[in-house]
């Protein structure tokens, strides 16, 4: 029986494995000098090594007649784990024996000495697909396993394994297979297996690997029954990267702000069975081939992945496309390419994505009225005139205060206390109102910007804002979003839903200063205002 290229070339020994020297000869030195650890962690993209190493490792701790820290291969116990009948060494897929009954039953055999060689070694491979109870289950055992035991876990995603397992383990992160080391192992294979391979094509063999050596043998193995010379045109055609015109015509359609076009070769695809969310994942991969070579012209080609005669397209698009737009329609690609596992229609939301990436969602939108907007800022202009400072001194000026209510009531409580009839020493001061500023910087970074240097006082179900930036008030009087985010904020920290209430008091001079500094921000950024002279 034919037996796959990536199974017949998988390493045998730690010198065997390629990119990964850091770790193997850490590995091979604890098992020369008799260290070695009762538990190993190992984690890393697929195709990198893990299991691989998992089992270098298992043999050459049984192995008798080690070598150098690498397994002999000859005797009997090499053989035998070489073959998978060697008992001492039990290999688990965590993905589909995920039970705390099967955590379980490695337990109740963990208590039965090795047969043949000086350890009873335990590989669970994909370790976090667990379940909760099976952790706590392997984490009994791992805490105080017998002499004789070790295990040796490996995951692709270590942070789904509890801090409890990854602290009582060695961990190894095995890097990315650099694309050179997977084109010269691709030769030597070729070379073994009388397969005429060109540098080209295990070049781009190696690109699209993305440093897995198993998915570039596997491709190897697929190239060589679809020609006699495996070269580039071979690799394109055989990975399904040749041909694809319409990414170019899509990206060109964007480009040009055509939506209709866009559509049309959505809809040709479509009808064709293109799988919607394989073409979101390629423009994603060839927009971020035009960032690069936005940014870095000189080295971009060695990090993009494209056919040769592809390049001089993404030139010039680079050309014709600024950075800002380039990131701007990766960021709504990559939210697109979320949102499609989860949607019911996946052709209507990249068709929303689509129209949003030509632009016309701006263009459908309503134009601000700046006549509207002058007649707020001369109102506000006329009633400035009227505001008088008088001859008091400063501290004797009586103060303004600008109260603004929330707008919004569908989350916000209704208040139980009259802020009127409220003593000043019934109010408590709210000592972490700075954790509400500072999580309102996540959520909306110019509204706490105006919240700078704020305190914030509560009494009863109501939450009082006293801040010292008087831009505050036009922000928030009105402003349903704005109210909403900073309830949000509110109710994260604090974790209770407040009515909230906010005022800002300032001499009237100062009140005049910065009235006159707001009409030239709500001039330069279109913002309509608003103000309470209630003294």
């Amino acid at each position: 029986m034919y037996k796959a290229l990536y199974r017949k070339w998988r390493p045998l020994t730690f010198d065997d494995v390629i990119s990964q020297q850091h770790i193997t000869d850490t590995l091979k030195n604890q098992i020369t000098g008799g260290k070695t650890a009762h538990a190993y962690l190992f984690t890393g993209s697929r195709g990198t090594g893990k299991t691989t190493c998992a089992r270098i490792l298992a043999k050459a701790v049984s192995c008798k007649h080690m070598k150098n820290g690498n397994p002999c291969l000859e005797c009997e116990i090499c053989r035998e784990a070489e073959s998978g009948s060697l008992t001492d060494i039990i290999e688990i897929d965590a993905a589909s024996n995920n039970g705390v009954d099967d955590i379980r039953d490695l337990r109740d055999g963990a208590v039965y000495m090795p047969e043949k060689s000086a350890y009873k070694i335990y590989i669970i491979d994909e370790v976090h697909m667990l379940s909760t109870s099976a952790f706590n289950a392997l984490l009994k055992i791992m805490e105080e396993p017998p002499a004789y035991i070790i295990f040796i876990l490996a995951t692709t995603e270590i942070h789904k394994v509890p801090a409890t397992i990854a602290s009582r383990c060695q961990r190894y992160d095995f890097r990315r297979i650099r694309p050179d080391d997977i084109a010269k192992r691709l030769q030597y294979i070729a070379e073994q297996e009388e397969l005429n391979l060109t540098t080209d094509g295990a070049s781009l063999i190696a690109k699209l690997a993305d440093g897995g050596m198993r998915d570039a043998v596997s491709l190897l193995d697929q190239c060589s029954v679809c020609a006699d010379v495996i070269n580039a045109e071979t690799v394109s055609n055989t990975a399904g990267i040749a041909g694809r015109e319409y990414i170019y015509e899509m990206l060109d359609a964007f480009s040009e702000k055509d939506t209709a076009k866009a559509l049309e070769i959505t809809g040709r695809l479509y009808d064709m069975s293109k799988d919607l969310t394989r073409l979101c994942e390629e423009l994603i991969t060839q927009s971020r081939n035009i960032m690069l070579l936005k940014v870095s012209p000189q080295t971009a080609e060695s990090l993009i992945v494209c056919m040769p005669d592809e390049i001089e397209k993404l030139r010039h698009l680079a050309e014709n496309t600024s950075l800002e737009t380039v990131m701007d329609n990766l960021a709504i690609l990559q939210k697109c390419r979320e949102r499609m596992s989860a949607v019911m229609n996946r052709r209507v939301e990249f068709e929303m994505t689509l129209i949003k990436l030509c632009g016309n969602k701006n263009n459908v939108s309503q134009g601000i009225d700046n006549s509207e907007i002058y007649d707020k800022i001369k109102q506000l202009e006329n009633k400035l005139k009227n505001v008088s400072v008088g001859n008091y001194p400063p501290e004797k000026v009586k103060r303004e205060v600008l109260t603004a209510e929330s707008s919004s009531r569908d989350t916000e409580p209704v208040p139980n206390v009259d802020l009127s009839k409220v003593r000043k020493e019934d109010r408590v001061l709210c000592s972490r109102w700075n954790e509400v500023v500072e999580e309102l910087k996540n959520l909306k970074p110019d509204f706490a910007g105006a919240l700078a240097d704020s305190e914030a006082e509560t009494v009863g179900n109501v939450i009082l804002i006293n801040a010292k930036n008087r831009f505050f008030i036009p922000l928030f009087k009105g402003n349903k979003e704005s109210t909403e985010i900073l309830g949000n904020a509110i109710y994260k920290v604090l974790g209770k839903r407040y009515a909230i209430r906010a005022k800002c008091t300032t001499t009237a001079e100062e009140q005049k200063n910065m009235a006159e500094k707001f009409l030239k921000y709500a001039e330069s950024s279109g913002i309509e205002t608003a103000v309470d002279n209630n003294h």
